[in-house]
């Protein structure tokens, strides 16, 4: 899936909120919505850009890694299944 901003994006617009741009002024500029920026800010809120990175890599190993247990889990499964059939 296609983001539309970048974690630097995101982190950007942040501090602006926090530099004293208005969120309604700064959602309209850039083109995103409040929920959006409310969101970002309950996710990236205190974060610096390797912070951002950091987690960006994190949720990449973690969707592997549960991808992998997952179709270990359904080998497993599927031999348990053959095993259990009387030839």
């Amino acid at each position: 899936m296609k983001k539309r901003f970048s974690e630097v994006q995101i982190l950007g617009f942040l501090q602006a909120a926090e530099a004293g741009v208005a969120v309604t002024d700064l959602c309209r500029r850039h083109g995103f919505s409040e929920a959006s920026y409310y969101l970002w800010r309950r996710k990236f809120g205190g974060m610096t850009v390797p912070d951002a990175k950091r987690l960006k890599a994190l949720e990449q190993e973690n969707a592997r890694l549960k991808k992998l247990l997952a179709e270990t889990l359904l080998e497993q499964a599927v031999t348990q299944e053959v095993l259990r059939k009387k030839w």
